[in-house]
Order: structure tokens, then C-alpha cells, then sequence
């Protein structure tokens, strides 16, 4: 429990509205008798939140477990982002690492923008930090890994393709590596409800993948989700449903070292809650 503190600390730091200054800063001036006050052209944004299991594509990060989250973003005008976002982890120890790996730490920065109306994009570079002094098991790399990405969405439906620089958290030689999706998220009018649905393909490339794939024990698969959400005056309730079609005893099924032997992709309901300011 020691060894935890600092992690939820940083966390907690991130949500922390005075740290955060998650308000749109502005500026005044005189002009002609009255006071003009125009909205800046920076804006910085925090928020944080807790779910009762952390998935990620379909895979649990947490094992099952809750997580809390938090994050910090800023925005300019013209449409370029970056940000910073948190949250406990287990699934590197969980897959036997040894020693400290209980923190997600992505770090990312885009453009992004709306043209002909009703369409948008979106591009970028992520990087999935897992800071930590840990061991990976023997054939396996460390679980920092960067993506680019770049999304079109058209309303309410988006479309988003990733794609891997490098190693893929803890896959070594996995250049290539990638993730399309297809996300649908349907504000209900005057209601304050989003309906949402997911539909993603992760597709591992490189050595290390196809010889999981000679062996019979693809990691390659599918995941969908189908969402609700309810926003309370800036706090969000949401509940979801996720599954993927992962083979079971496959490269997402795990045993403990207690012997219980779990499958990281299969069905899950989670349960969250998030407020941004």
C-alpha cells in the first residue's frame, strides 16, 4: 500500500482545480467607453474520474479491478491539443512482470478540426507510459509504446485508425501494429443522455506475433461496446457494456500466481463516473 501513495497522488494532483486552472482565461481592454472582454485562445481543461474496471479495447487494465483517473488538457484555437492523462494499472504484474508497474501515464498532442460543416478530423501522437522499475517476463518487452493516429468523423460517427511505432505494450518488434475503429456517440436532445457504440479490430504485426499465430494463439481480435450516459449538471454517470471475441485460453487468458486463471478479454459492465472543469 506504501509503494501505491505517490501513484494516486499524481493522480489526485491532476484533478486538483486549483492546479489545473480549468478555466477559459480572458483578458480586458477599453474601447470606446466599454468594457470589451474577449475570450483567450488558450484553454485549459482537467477532469477526473473513477470506473469500476478500467478496459482498454476490450482488455481489462485492472483485472477487473476499479481505477482512478485524471487527466489535464490544453487547447489553442487554431485547433492543436495536447495532454496528459492517469491511471492505476495491474495487467503488467498481473502477466508476470515483477516489481512496480501499478501506473498509466499517456502523454499526447494533435490537431484537430471541423471542415465542411458536419465532418472533423483529428491526428496525433500518443505515448502509453508505464513508469516503474519492473522485470517482463523472458520474450517480452517493456510496456511503453507510441501511436499515431488519425480520425474522420462525420454528426456523431467517427472513424479512427492507430497505428504502432514500435513495440506494443510489452510485444517487442510489433512496428506496425494496429487498431481501426468505428465509434457512434448520439446525444438524446434536452435530455442530457449520449448513446454511444464501438466497434474496434487490434491487429499485431511483426515476428513475435505471427509465431503466437503458428502456435495457434493469435492476439489479433475484435471488441464492441454499447454505452449510455447521464450528465448531472458536469458529473457524467455512465454504464457500458464490452466484449471481444478473443479466444478463450489464448493470449489474453492468465493464471495468477495463486493458481486462478483468468480471461482478460471476455464480457464485461462497467460502471463510471467522470467531472470535467
Amino acid at each position: 500500500m506504501k509503494s501505491k501513495l505517490p501513484k494516486f497522488l499524481m493522480l489526485a494532483a491532476l484533478s486538483v482545480p486549483g492546479a489545473a486552472m480549468a478555466v477559459e482565461m480572458e483578458t480586458a481592454e477599453h474601447k470606446e467607453g466599454k468594457h470589451v472582454i474577449p475570450v483567450s485562445d488558450h484553454t485549459v481543461t482537467a477532469n477526473v474520474g473513477i470506473v469500476s474496471n478500467y478496459i482498454f479495447r476490450g482488455i481489462t487494465q485492472t483485472v477487473d479491478k476499479p481505477a482512478l483517473q485524471g487527466g489535464l488538457d490544453y487547447a489553442h484555437a487554431s485547433g492543436f491539443y495536447a495532454g496528459i492523462w492517469g491511471s492505476n494499472v495491474s495487467w503488467i504484474i498481473g502477466s508476470g512482470a515483477t516489481g512496480d508497474a501499478g501506473l498509466e501515464l499517456d502523454t499526447y498532442a494533435g490537431f484537430k478540426n471541423s471542415f465542411a460543416e458536419d465532418f472533423s478530423y483529428d491526428v496525433g501522437f500518443i505515448r502509453y507510459n508505464y513508469p516503474g522499475s519492473y522485470t517482463p517476463p523472458a520474450t517480452y518487452a517493456k510496456a511503453d509504446t507510441d501511436e499515431i493516429y488519425g480520425a474522420i468523423g462525420y454528426k456523431w460517427i467517427t472513424a479512427k485508425y492507430s497505428y504502432a511505432l514500435g513495440q506494443f505494450l510489452t510485444v517487442p518488434g510489433a512496428s506496425g501494429t494496429s487498431y481501426l475503429e468505428v465509434n457512434a456517440s448520439y446525444p438524446v436532445s434536452d435530455t442530457g443522455v449520449t448513446l454511444g457504440a464501438h466497434y474496434g479490430k487490434q491487429t499485431y504485426k511483426g515476428t513475435f506475433a505471427d509465431n503466437l499465430a503458428a502456435a495457434g494463439n493469435t492476439a489479433t481480435y475484435s471488441d464492441y461496446k454499447l454505452s449510455v450516459a447521464k450528465d448531472f449538471s458536469g458529473y457524467v454517470v455512465g454504464l457500458a457494456y464490452s466484449n471481444t471475441n478473443a479466444r478463450k485460453g489464448g493470449y489474453y487468458t492468465y493464471t495468477s500466481t495463486s493458481g486462478v486463471t483468468k480471461d482478460w478479454g471476455r464480457s464485461a459492465v462497467v460502471l463510471s463516473l467522470t467531472h470535467s472543469f
